[in-house]
């Protein structure tokens, strides 16, 4: 093969490994935000530890059937309205979840088609004898929640406030507890807790990556 050919195949070589490393970060991020949405063990807990029936003035099967209308409404394949079974929601409520929802049903649709490149994509690095593209995905799965850590460590609350301003156009994520109760029963510890559970799963995934890409191809 002539050097222009050798330049040309390594230059296709470095793509594809930097587009299956990039793929395979953006499918465990987005798997982590999908498994951490389906924790619903996790907000039961929540409800005894947070004593989020004293801080509502709620019976916990209550809670519950509100949370659990809130996370079936953000499943990809849920069509419909939100209606909480025992609680009243205003106007800016119903468009901020709507957005929310609209956030969530990306996340979903990028997890499945990130996942199905992900698989081709390992398996014709498999065919070439490649593995730095687990490396490449290690490594950025351990920078980027090394960063975002590190913001919500030093400051969760503005962490949490910047993150609606960057994703929302208004200020309807702001819920009054009288006219929108539910915000009682998704206190910010709750949002911490999943930011937190989000960032283990990534960091599992990230060493799982490194480990696999320990060979120097």
């Amino acid at each position: 093969m002539s050097k222009t050919g050798e330049t040309k195949s390594r230059g296709a070589g470095i793509a594809l490994s930097t587009a299956a490393g990039v793929c395979l970060t953006v499918f465990l991020f987005t798997l982590a935000a999908v498994l951490i949405l389906n924790a619903r063990w996790l907000y039961e807990l929540d409800i005894r530890w947070l004593d989020l029936e004293g801080a509502s003035g709620m019976q916990a099967e209550d809670i519950l059937a509100n949370y659990h209308a809130l996370i079936n409404y953000n499943q990809v394949w849920f069509r419909g309205e939100l209606v909480f079974p025992t609680l009243p929601m205003s106007r800016e409520a119903a468009i901020h979840f709507q957005e929310v929802k609209r956030i969530f049903d990306v996340i979903q649709i990028t997890c499945f088609v990130t996942g199905l490149a992900s698989l081709f994509l390992v398996i014709r690095q498999r065919q070439r004898g490649v593995r730095i593209h687990f490396r490449i995905a290690g490594i950025l799965s351990i920078v980027i929640p090394a960063i975002l850590g590190a913001l919500v460590a030093i400051d969760w609350e503005r962490f949490f406030v910047t993150f609606h301003r960057v994703f929302f156009r208004n200020d309807y994520w702001l819920f009054d507890p009288v006219t929108d109760p539910v915000i009682l029963i998704l206190p910010d510890t709750f949002f911490l807790q999943c930011a937190a559970g989000i960032l283990v799963i990534i960091l599992a995934g990230a060493v799982m990556f490194l480990i696999l890409g320990r060979t120097r191809q």
